[in-house]
């Protein structure tokens, strides 16, 4: 009798566990956030952590990359263009209770825009001249001058809306909106986020979902096929890819990304302040040998920094086409020949691998390159606030980023008078045809100056237990929102 008690309470144990894991999700993702607020960090993990899912803005990207109302239910513009207001849905609260109103609007983009802000997309607020509260439910943002793409800059994880008394516990102790609430971050290994029991919107059918950081591509293969991780949206391995699409316990995710993947150069510093010299480096490289041998052949060739599934894109890849014979010439004219230069890669699979054979490529027309391996905090301190580089690779997710070319003090330091002009033009023109033309008149310009060697769109490839729907395919923005994702048995 007392075995075959045991043997009922087993099975009813695991019934009960089997129901309980239907309703919670482990996501692998290969680098850990350096902090949890996406307005004070420029690393993509953050928003691939809380984006749609702890925080919100006014405004959404959907799946399908459109532009969606999220704390603002709706809004007006102007007939100048230059005033925004918006409607602000009733009965939202933060995390700890208190109530998300116009106050909180008007701190969150005062803060994004302030002079000593940290925010990385700092850009994004600049042509605000004031935000008001006209009511609780009710903000007005008037703009310098008109710019048709605000509600497209409201939509960016860097600019969700925060509370000026929580503000400060972000980085570790995130307090937003969103559907899910912060649980717990063990650095080094997991977030873990839980079910907002008090959402204004509709509740997520998962009820806690934590996010597991590992780096190493054959461990997070071990992790899914054990079943540790339940979906991993981008794959760190896209060698083992295959062995998933075999497996019917497993849904393979392919889709595309707003991620340029570049070897940066730094502008700022001989020799590569040479244009010469970055057209010979831009020669020297075969891009689909770097998409196949770093990438197992995902990925799509880029000869500017544009999504190629953005209808204004412009292939320009043969104006950096594979020629070593002409990198030569240019590196002899320039009179550079016997280069050294350092190459920094962050940690990614593309960055990683990439480095190897564009060292490789570089060597083949006379380049050596001192590779140094860095941890994402490294880069982001060293790279990208330091500007302390000559070469990196790195895959920029931001959505439609190319105006970061008009940022002289950005880290690669392209500082282009007329390209800055270009790009002001474009933030206030609001007519499709003349906006079409002059996007490509700035890939044009960046792709003939060589600002950079652009090497190819990442590919989104992802690997997800077969009974889980709601998954983005693509990736709009960089972002696991789990909002829709729930498990089907």
């Amino acid at each position: 009798m007392t075995k075959l008690f045991t043997t009922a309470a087993a099975v009813a144990l695991m019934a009960g566990t089997a129901l309980a894991q239907q309703d919670t999700i482990t996501v692998g993702m290969q680098l850990e956030p350096p902090n949890l607020d996406p307005t004070g960090g420029a690393a993509a993990a953050i928003d691939e952590v809380v984006y749609a899912n702890i925080f919100e803005g006014l405004t959404r990207f959907g799946p399908d990359g459109s532009i969606q109302p999220a704390l603002a239910s709706e809004w007006e513009v102007s007939e100048d263009g230059t005033v925004y207001t918006f409607t602000l849905r009733d009965g939202v609260s933060f995390h700890d209770g208190t109530a998300m109103d116009a106050e909180d609007v008007v701190f969150s983009l005062n803060r994004a825009r302030a002079e000593d802000s940290t925010n990385a997309q700092k850009a994004l607020f600049a042509g605000i001249t004031e935000v008001e509260a006209v009511d609780p439910l009710t903000v007005r943002v008037t703009l310098s001058e008109p710019n048709g793409n605000f509600p497209f800059n409201m939509a960016w994880g860097d600019a969700v809306i925060v509370a000026e008394e929580t503000i400060e516990q972000a980085a570790t102790t995130p307090i937003g909106t969103g559907p899910f609430t912060f649980t717990e971050w063990v650095q080094g290994d997991h977030v873990t986020i839980s079910r907002n029991e008090n959402y204004w919107g509709e509740a997520p059918a998962l009820a806690t979902a934590t996010f597991k950081f590992i780096a190493d591509g054959n461990a997070a293969f071990a992790a899914m096929m054990a079943g540790d991780i339940d979906v991993f949206p981008v794959f760190p391995a896209p060698e083992l890819v295959s062995q998933f699409e075999a497996d019917p316990r497993f849904t393979v995710i392919e889709g595309s990304t707003e991620g340029e993947t570049i070897l940066a150069m730094n502008n700022a510093v001989a020799p590569l302040d040479d244009v010469k010299v970055r057209e010979a480096i831009s020669h020297a490289i075969n891009r689909q040998e770097i998409i196949d041998g770093a990438m197992f052949g995902y990925g799509t060739p880029i000869g500017t920094h544009f999504a190629p599934h953005n209808p204004d894109y412009v292939d320009l890849t043969e104006t950096s086409n594979y020629d070593p014979e002409a990198a030569k010439a240019l590196l002899a004219e320039a009179g550079a020949e016997g280069l050294s230069l350092r190459l920094m890669l962050p940690p990614p699979t593309y960055a990683r691998r990439g480095g190897e054979i564009i060292a490789a490529q570089l060597r083949e027309v006379g380049i050596e390159t001192e590779i140094t391996n860095l941890e994402w905090a490294q880069w982001l301190e060293q790279v990208f606030t330091g500007k302390d580089f000559d070469l990196t690779i790195v895959s920029h997710t931001e959505p439609a980023d190319i105006n970061i070319y008009a940022r002289p003090d950005y880290y690669f330091q392209y500082d282009n008078a007329d390209f800055q002009a270009l790009i002001a033009d474009l933030a206030v023109e609001s007519d499709p045809e003349a906006r079409a033309a002059m996007n490509k008149e700035a890939q044009e310009t960046i792709a003939n100056d060589f600002v950079n060697a652009y090497l190819f769109q990442l590919a989104k490839v992802g690997v997800a237990n077969a009974n889980i729907e709601g998954l983005w395919e693509n990736a709009p923005t960089q972002a696991n929102d789990l909002t829709d994702v729930r498990w089907t048995e």
